[in-house]
């Protein structure tokens, strides 16, 4: 959930001990190839439970050459970021060193000021859930040109928190929602001067060192992936030609990291089974409000708690999540409530959306992708 929530990657996770049954393979085989035939260049699925893991890949890694989708390939995780950066949030507030209830201000002196804006209104709560009223300006890659011109740019937190107070805000603070990026910079900003360092370095000592996640990355100032990866491509118009937008410089908290299915994964089923968060921070996280618009129609009956999303099962139940988009890569997460069951999605191509959404490519790539998860998660 960057730019567009209708560009998502889809991620897959099923498994049973051993062998596992040809009818799971031959679904999660049919559902990665059902997204690729819609117009996605390549896609990547895992699967897991406590009895295992398993993979599908289909398409290609390049669309000039014949090279498969490696399963363990790096990808911007965009969004997914927000679980983390999240995460140490309330970590934080279960060590006393921060309050959901403190305000920008208090953190943050006179950083969100003016245009209506005003930090002593906003909490670090209403940052987390969306509901601070702050408005949303982040680069505007809306065609390759401006892709071109500004995907080496180096942006600093400042700056777009800047950009974003140069506007009114959208509501008063705790009387709406709306998906809002710039809100999780200014949480990276506030873990900074809790913590006195970097950001990152709070989400790598707490989160990515202790669950062993090796191949979780913060890319710094570099705009290029690790190998093995998929290259990633933006179409910009429907039915228009794809553009290869797999360099870019955005690194900050609402999106920054590179990662694999299988750390993400990790992550998630590590967070809802209780690994990392005691059981009252975590019902603070899964404490949700009701969302509409857009991401209401890609996932029906969807609810946002703390830096994660619920989604209603069709078999029943809910399941946990948060979607990732940034230049060309998607990712769609999906985890069980007792943590005992995982799928992550991963598609290197977001497909453009058009004025109709709902009959779009783009809208169509992301419904394949949430089916994919549902079934996987609702499997026997």
């Amino acid at each position: 959930m960057r730019y567009t929530v209708v560009t998502v990657a889809l991620a897959l996770v099923v498994a049973s001990a051993g062998c596992q049954s040809a009818p799971a393979e031959n679904v999660l085989r049919r559902d990665v190839d059902a997204i690729v035939a819609i117009g996605v260049t390549g896609v990547q699925a895992r699967v897991v439970d406590g009895g295992g893991d398993r993979v599908a890949v289909a398409g290609k890694s390049d669309i000039a050459a014949a090279e498969q989708v490696s399963p363990n390939g790096f990808f911007r995780i965009g969004s997914v970021t927000k679980s983390l950066v999240a995460t140490v949030v309330l970590m934080l507030v279960g060590e006393g060193r921060l309050g959901l209830d403190d305000t920008v201000q208090r953190w943050l002196p006179d950083m969100v000021r003016g245009n209506g804006n005003d930090g002593d209104l906003i909490t670090v709560r209403q940052l987390l859930q969306h509901a601070s009223g702050i408005h949303d300006v982040m680069p505007d890659f809306s065609t390759p040109e401006s892709y071109y011109r500004l995907r080496y740019e180096v942006r600093t937190p400042e700056q777009t928190v800047a950009a974003a107070i140069g506007h009114a805000p959208d509501f008063a603070p705790g009387t709406g929602w709306s998906y809002a990026n710039s809100g999780y910079v200014l949480l990276g900003m506030i873990i900074e001067q809790v913590r006195k360092r970097p950001w990152y370095d709070e989400v790598r000592s707490r989160i990515i060192e202790p669950l062993g996640l090796r191949d979780t990355r913060w890319p710094g100032d570099s705009p290029t992936l690790p190998a093995p990866h998929a290259k990633a491509y933006q179409q910009y118009e429907v039915d228009g030609p794809l553009t290869d937008v797999t360099e870019v410089l955005d690194a900050d908290a609402s999106d920054g990291y590179l990662s694999t299915t299988a750390d993400i994964g990790t992550f998630y089923r590590s967070l809802l089974s209780g690994k990392l968060l005691r059981p009252e921070r975590l019902a603070q996280m899964q404490a949700t409000v009701p969302v509409d618009g857009v991401i209401g129609q890609v996932w029906p009956g969807i609810r946002d708690g703390l830096g994660l999303f619920s989604v209603p099962l069709s078999c029943g139940g809910t399941y946990w999540m948060h979607n990732g988009g940034l230049e060309g890569y998607i990712t769609e997460t999906g985890v069980t409530a007792d943590g005992s069951r995982s799928a992550v999605v991963s598609m290197s191509t977001a497909l453009a959306a058009g004025e109709d959404i709902t009959r779009s490519k783009g809208f169509e790539q992301q419904r394949a992708a949430t089916a994919l998860v549902d079934r996987a998660l609702c499997a026997e």
